[in-house]
């Protein structure tokens, strides 16, 4: 899976989000540290969807 992650200026912060995952957005100070936290937003932001998989669904984890 291929992901676009955005990482853009505003104002004093780095903000990052991905346009295909709706309300995954995060900040940092830096851009690095948007990066970073961005990382991380995504591994819980897949962990709350995988709590609304039907039970007789296959789920199949993959790394990013």
């Amino acid at each position: 899976m291929k992901l676009r992650i955005i990482v853009e200026p505003d104002e004093d912060v780095y903000v990052a989000y991905c346009p295909e995952l709706p309300g995954c957005v995060t900040y940092g100070n830096t851009f690095e540290e948007a990066r970073e936290n961005f990382i991380e937003a995504l591994e819980l932001y897949l962990r709350s969807s995988d709590e609304q998989v039907p039970l007789d669904a296959k789920v199949y984890e993959v790394t990013v």
